[in-house]
């Protein structure tokens, strides 16, 4: 590999890391958004958002706008011009997002402690028998 492909693959890196650390908690209509970014192949522009989402929630373009500058400003999306239209392309993937959710979840509220979650879970009788026989399958093939 060239010199100038190492550097570019390592500031990739070092700048993805940062993003990550720097990631924020996303509001729900910027959720309902990303939903729909992640759903669609790259790119997306408020147009087609507003025909699959802004129309149902009885948003205004301006609204849709400002929620996509926002995803832009916090690092979810990246922007082109093309033309008249903006072009969004996802810079957190849906999954990277979820972890970063389950993560602020376990630490947050239950102490990072995944047993006290799963305990509240069960507590709460939101796990099934059939959710926790998948649990215990799960923890033992992650045991080796």
């Amino acid at each position: 590999m060239a010199y100038n492909q190492i550097r570019r693959l390592a500031l990739f890196h070092y700048t993805r890391r940062l993003q990550m650390e720097n990631l924020r908690k996303l509001s729900d209509a910027e959720f309902e958004v990303m939903k729909v970014v992640w759903a669609n192949d790259p790119p997306i522009s408020t147009t087609d958002i507003m025909k699959l989402l802004g129309n149902e929630k009885k948003w205004k373009i301006q609204s849709l706008v400002s929620f996509m500058v926002r995803l832009t400003e916090k690092g979810f999306l990246r922007s082109e011009k093309h033309g008249r239209e903006r072009a969004y392309y996802p810079m957190i993937s849906m999954a990277e997002y979820r972890k970063f959710e389950t993560g602020h979840v376990v630490k947050q509220f239950h102490g990072n402690s995944f047993l006290k979650l799963v305990a509240n879970l069960y507590d709460d009788e939101s796990l099934s028998d059939k959710d926790m026989d998948e649990l215990l399958e799960w923890a033992k093939s992650r045991r080796g």
